[in-house]
């Protein structure tokens, strides 16, 4: 299968189970699809914003890890307490592997999550809220295990960000006093070889 070709497969999944098996069988090819074929620069961005906020000694969710590429840019940036969490076994393997993580969660972003209340100084999310993948109701979860004046970072398509109920929702829980916005990023393009036509935005709240 051509390496976008796997995008698009990836994206079609009909449900969860669907998507973990896919990640499961992408999940050896995964480092090198992404940055041979596509440039991938997702990950590098969304630290590049999250060093600016969140201190060194931050225990750090990274929400829909994958096989690691953000834990691997924050171990070099200092972070030293991270945990990862992803629906794809597969990938939390590959993940494993960068020797950069504390904890690995196997857990479905949009469902209740196995964490307490306030477990995290801040969360960062980079390539999960998107087509066929997490909803707009997963921040609901990640401000409940997120301290008060702890930070959210995700990466975010403003396609799916007007279409897809992101707007609605991330606005509502900032009128509900859950989080306000501290910043967010000019649109770029995340995959620069593979999809010159897809951009993100990475935001950045703080949970009150």
């Amino acid at each position: 299968m051509e390496r976008r070709d796997k995008v698009q497969w990836i994206y079609s999944s009909q449900d969860n189970r669907e998507l973990s098996e896919r990640y499961d069988q992408w999940a050896k090819d995964y480092d090198a699809d992404l940055d041979e074929g596509f440039g991938w620069l997702g990950p590098q961005r969304a630290v590049d914003f999250f060093v600016k906020y969140v201190p060194k000694i931050a225990r750090v969710l990274d929400a829909g890890a994958g096989t690691g590429l953000v834990g691997k840019l924050l171990a070099k940036q200092g972070y030293g307490n991270l945990v990862a969490m992803d629906l794809s076994q597969g990938m939390l393997e590959e993940a494993r592997k960068k020797n950069v993580y504390r904890e690995f969660h196997q857990m479905v972003m949009g469902e209740p999550l196995d964490f307490a209340v306030d477990s995290f100084d801040a969360v960062i999310s980079v390539g999960v809220l998107t087509v066929g993948h997490a909803p707009a109701s997963s921040f609901d979860e990640l401000i409940r295990i997120t301290m008060p004046g702890g930070y959210i970072v995700f990466s975010l398509r403003p396609d799916v960000y007007m279409d897809s109920g992101f707007k609605e929702k991330q606005d509502a829980l900032a009128a509900e006093g859950k989080w306000r916005l501290v910043e967010v990023s000019e649109e770029f393009q995340p995959l620069p070889k593979g999809e010159p036509e897809v951009y993100h935005q990475v935001w950045a709240y703080r949970v009150v």
